[in-house]
């Protein structure tokens, strides 16, 4: 693991605690994320909570940023209602952010202590989806039958 940290997106976690305290309304909306694309914009979503298990907020993200076109994210940041602050993404998420967008920045940390960090440092010895998909071999030879 090569851990590197980067200057922290201050204006990104701005955005995230803004959809947070303005969109977050009861159990069904606790976490807000928001990412920055490549071209510079700012994706914002909320969570959609279920008993069955809904979608984190980075999980929604990523839908609504293809959604808008924004199929690159360099950085991206989760914020709890309630003025919890960041929260650094689950377990499932962190896969997830690592298979879409393996070159992306996590904000994480307290307030005291905000730092940016490769979503690679957070699952370090980590599964690569894409690395363990069965590819065509164009070399086979077609069955005749």
């Amino acid at each position: 693991m090569t851990t590197q940290t980067y200057l922290v997106d201050h204006e990104l976690i701005r955005a995230a605690a803004h959809v947070a305290a303005t969109r977050c309304r009861g159990d069904n909306h606790t976490m807000a994320a928001a990412a920055r694309a490549r071209d510079g914009r700012i994706v914002t979503a909320v969570n959609a909570y279920h008993f069955t298990g809904g979608p984190c907020a980075e999980l929604v993200l990523i839908g609504t940023a293809a959604a808008q076109g924004a199929y690159e994210l360099d950085t991206i940041v989760a914020v709890g209602d309630r003025d919890r602050g960041v929260v650094p993404p689950c377990g499932r998420c962190r896969q997830v952010l690592l298979d879409y967008f393996p070159a992306l920045k996590v904000i994480v940390g307290t307030n005291d202590g905000l730092r940016m960090v490769s979503v690679t440092d957070l699952l370090p010895e980590s599964y690569i989806w894409a690395d363990h998909q069965l590819h065509a071999d164009t070399s086979a030879p077609r069955s005749t039958n």
